[in-house]
């Protein structure tokens, strides 16, 4: 009987201390209640912020433009190829596949020499304007320029050399201020994703259009390096030997029309005077079978030279350019307005719990 008699007793006194929680947990939550007004006060007074926050706030646009790298044939579609090449001294592997490969690309990117180039070109709003000018007004940094520094208005980015030393330091000056200012604020480059080999490039501006033109020039002057760097010894090695091929050439021409013109020469060639017609021709068949031998071993390395050419380029290959409407962080106005209402009433609540629990 004592027994029963203690577990109904625990079992009173368990909900004794439910009822008792449920009590404490009322007690906060009515005196919230009682202070309605405090939480509608702050919340419509952050909602008002927020709302003018999301208002003035600059929307800022991004561009972005992904694509693959090619890292080159190692040998495997000229493969057959490779042991031929090799006989007649001409090496088919590549040697600079590595040039710009991973995070010397991306650097690429980043250099001041790519974005310079880049802000130099024509912007598509204002044909006689660069990029520079366009970023240069939508800064301000032209209206600065007026009050404080006219003389910077003398200066024509187009001309990297400008006509007067103090204004050619001036220029290198601005170019480099605008530079690190779009490496460190607008500018992104890296992977998409640790484990995808797709690179990516954004920039980032509260002008769309300057957005979307100095990411695609961007794109366009690192392509066009890269493919010039890369392909700049194969394509030398196809010049001196297309000169050679046309030298040999015209030279074998030459000491056929030769042998030719001697036959030509000489009609009633008296037979006691052989030698007036038999060297000179065989002197020119002797050249020109010589030159038919090289010319065919040139053409042959030319060939292979183009093959090599056509295996490094291109190299970089676009799969999405950014288009309009770019991407934006703009936040609706209603949605900024009843976030911060939201936020504004669970701050001043918790201030008011806070407060009843040092009372």
């Amino acid at each position: 009987m004592n027994q029963g008699n203690n577990n109904c007793e625990r079992v009173g006194s368990d909900e004794i201390s439910i009822k008792e929680l449920v009590f404490k947990l009322k007690k906060p939550f009515n005196y919230l209640i009682s202070k309605w007004y405090i939480l509608l006060i702050a919340g419509v007074i952050c909602g008002i912020i927020g709302f003018w926050y999301a208002k003035s706030k600059k929307t800022i646009y991004t561009a972005t433009t992904t694509f693959v790298l090619e890292t080159g044939d190692q040998g495997g579609g000229l493969g057959q190829y490779a042991g031929v090449a090799a006989m007649v001294g001409i090496d088919l592997q590549g040697g600079g596949n590595g040039i710009f490969q991973g995070e010397n690309l991306l650097e690429l990117y980043k250099s001041q020499k790519m974005i310079e180039a880049a802000l130099l070109q024509n912007a598509s709003t204002e044909s006689h304007k660069t990029l520079l000018d366009q970023y240069l007004n939508q800064e301000h940094i032209k209206e600065n320029w007026i009050k404080n520094s006219p003389d910077l208005l003398k200066i024509n980015f187009n001309n990297t050399t400008q006509p007067d030393k103090l204004l050619q330091r001036k220029r290198d000056s601005v170019v480099t201020a605008v530079v690190s200012d779009i490496k460190r604020n607008a500018l992104d480059v890296g992977k998409l994703d640790k484990k995808l080999s797709l690179l990516k490039i954004a920039v980032r501006s509260d002008d769309e259009s300057f957005a979307q033109e100095l990411n695609i020039s961007l794109v366009d002057q690192v392509n066009d390096f890269y493919v010039r760097t890369k392909t700049k010894k194969s394509l030398e090695t196809v010049k001196i030997l297309q000169n050679k091929v046309d030298s040999v050439r015209s030279v074998m021409n030459g000491a056929i029309s030769s042998a030719a013109i001697t036959v030509d020469q000489t009609p009633n060639l008296n037979p006691a005077r052989q030698a007036q017609r038999i060297a000179p021709v065989q002197r020119s068949q002797f050249s020109a079978e010589t030159n038919k031998a090289i010319l065919g071993q040139l053409v042959q390395h030319l060939e292979m030279s183009k093959m090599n050419l056509l295996k490094d380029s291109p190299l970089i290959q676009i799969v999405d350019e950014p288009r309009l409407p770019l991407e934006n962080d703009k936040i609706a106005l209603l949605k900024a307005a009843v976030m911060a209402f939201i936020m504004g009433a669970f701050i001043a609540g918790l201030t008011l719990l806070f407060k009843g629990i040092i009372k």
